[in-house]
């Protein structure tokens, strides 16, 4: 069915003549066959947004529908693949075109000619039914790509392949079912508009440990959760999404550059192949899908990008794994949304945002969570969705930060002032939270420690007073402070100072254990207790504050893993100075 345009407007075309089309169907536009998608029907017109330069189209130009909705490529190739905002892959089309994707270009999304070792799981006669595993290829040395029966189709395996070498467009195996003989390849394709079906949702209540302290210990995320990093330009949200790549409890990544300026996509694809994946040694860029589209790209495939990467995430999800992906940044792409809504003329909402911004966000969030699959046996997987926010000048008041805020569970507010103190991860403790830590709470007693929460809520405590007294410290200085408040104000910096703030580019304080952050922290409960007692004894504060542990503790967070042991001497050594100085405080009453 061919129609024709009447009117072109930047990335949006009316085309009329398109009544047998759907809403998201995919069009080819003009002869140079540019790529499109219907994102409103009007009678016989269709509004369509395209996903390449339109300079040079005129009215009377064909638009051609494909029938079909915009869909990706599901097969063994995406790992370690770099894609566009449409699943175009960058590196074959820079060594087919050049530099610059010219317009209309046709290429596979996925390599047809590969060969992957396919091993078999199932022989001829077993009964399988949607979402089981028909075999394996083990597509990186990290991950194994796990081949299942494809969506609405059960049965009985009539037909499977020896293992072997095969392309991913070669059958694999015949299903017969009610309605007939069905051939499965490798090959599949998904809408990427519409979430991919499981059994049942399951309540997060396991977190996803990312080694980086501020996160695991005051604001938690749970595997299958939801979390949005706001900041203003400079505050490290790429070096905090760097470190969750490099270091969550995740088996894959899904990284979506969405609408970021050039030079900080090229860091991204720069340093992600350097990485190294710390349990293996093997390149991180083996458990990752990166898709890049930046500022420069059109805008209307900006629009789609982090559909593309969170159906990728559903699919690796669907073999069982836990995926984390990453969209960086949400605002880019609420700003695709609103130069196309613009250009439809539809009422604007805030800011001239659409009025459905609020629902656009909360259909990519929901379709982040840990499920129970589809198939035979109690298998789950989870997609955990970690979105930034670029507020302009920092405002958490804007538009796409509250919608954010409405649906997130985990916020980590990131802070300026304190990325200009060369305090990283710059997140905020006073600002951000999470809603998942109580939820958590029984996993952490059971694998953390009976003491975890409580040395938690210690914290949380001294940085909330800290807060509180730094403005009468400002007015007045420290000396005004009574004993006990000077202690409160030395433990905050300590906690501050020697816990909080972490560096990733150290080789040992780049990522910490639960089991090491959880001593650590003790080590800092403990001297605030013991220099209580002291205080109590009418020890000197000064001489508490002067105690030679303290150093110890700041040094800490260097100690190495294997050598977690050091931890109990210190606690002994700052336990029998502090008693000293109790001894002594008493006797000079």
């Amino acid at each position: 069915m061919a129609g024709k345009t009447v009117k072109i407007s930047g990335p949006l075309i009316i085309a009329e003549g398109m009544a047998d089309c759907k809403m998201f169907d995919v069009v080819r536009v003009s002869e140079k066959g540019l790529i499109g998608e219907i994102i409103e029907l009007r009678g016989d017109k269709a509004s369509v947004q395209v996903y390449e330069e339109t300079s040079g189209l005129a009215p009377g130009e064909d638009v051609v529908s494909t029938g079909e909705p915009l869909s990706v490529e599901l097969a063994p190739g995406l790992l370690t693949g770099i894609f566009d905002g449409i699943q175009r892959p960058l590196t074959a089309l820079y060594f087919q075109y050049g530099a610059r994707i010219s317009r209309g270009v046709f290429v596979n999304h996925l390599d047809r000619e590969k060969e992957w070792r396919f091993l078999p799981r199932v022989e001829e006669g077993d009964r399988v039914e949607e979402g089981d595993v028909l075999g394996v290829v083990q597509e990186t040395e990290l991950i194994e790509h796990r081949i299942l029966v494809p969506n609405g189709i059960r049965g009985t395996v009539k037909s499977v392949v020896p293992e072997g070498e095969y392309v991913i467009e070669d059958e694999i195996a015949v299903i017969a079912t009610e309605t007939g003989d069905q051939s499965v390849s490798m090959l599949r394709k998904w809408p990427v508009r519409r979430g991919r079906p499981y059994r049942e949702k399951l309540s997060p209540d396991h977190p996803m440990v990312t080694g980086q302290r501020v996160i695991d210990t005051l604001f938690p995320i749970a595997k299958g959760g939801v979390a949005a990093v706001p900041g203003p330009f400079g505050s490290g949200k790429t070096v905090v999404q760097h470190q969750l790549a490099k270091w969550a409890d995740a088996d894959i990544i899904v990284y979506i550059g969405c609408g970021e300026r050039g030079n900080e996509m090229t860091d991204v694809l720069n340093e992600f192949p350097a990485l190294k994946d710390p349990k293996s040694g093997e390149p991180i860029m083996k458990r990752t899908v990166l898709i890049a589209n930046t500022s420069d790209m059109p805008v209307a495939a900006r629009e789609a990008s982090i559909y593309t990467g969170i159906t990728i995430a559903e699919y690796f999800r669907d073999m069982g794994y836990n995926v984390a992906i990453m969209a960086d940044s949400t605002s880019r792409w609420a700003e695709a949304l609103r130069e196309m809504s613009g250009r439809l003329e539809e009422m604007p909402g805030d800011e001239g945002y659409p009025a459905y911004l609020a629902s656009r966000l909360a259909e990519f969030y929901e379709r982040a969570g840990i499920v129970k699959l589809l198939g035979s046996g109690d298998r789950t997987g989870s997609v955990t969705a970690i979105g930034a926010v670029s507020p302009p000048g920092g405002d958490l008041s804007e538009p796409v930060s509250q919608a954010t805020l409405r649906i997130v569970k985990v916020f980590w507010g990131l802070s300026a002032s304190l990325a200009y103190k060369r305090h990283f991860p710059a997140i905020d403790w006073l600002i951000s939270y999470s809603l998942y830590a109580d939820r958590m709470k029984e996993w952490y007693d059971e694998n953390v420690g009976a003491d975890f929460f409580r040395c938690r809520q210690f914290v949380m405590t001294a940085l909330q007073e800290e807060a509180a007294l730094d403005e009468i410290v400002r007015l007045v200085g420290m000396d005004a402070l009574s004993a006990k408040d000077r202690l409160t104000m030395e433990t905050a910096k300590m906690i501050r100072e020697d816990y909080l703030h972490q560096n990733a580019f150290d080789d040992v304080d780049t990522y910490t254990s639960m089991k090491k952050q959880f001593l650590m922290l003790r080590l800092i409960y403990e001297f605030d207790r013991l220099g209580r007692e002291a205080l109590a004894s009418y020890a000197d504060v000064n001489d508490v504050l002067a105690c030679s542990a303290k150093e110890k503790i700041g040094r800490a967070k260097y100690i190495p893993e294997e050598n977690l042991s050091e931890f109990d001497a210190i606690v002994r050594e700052m336990n029998a100075e502090m008693k000293a100085l109790a001894q002594g405080g008493s006797e000079d009453v």
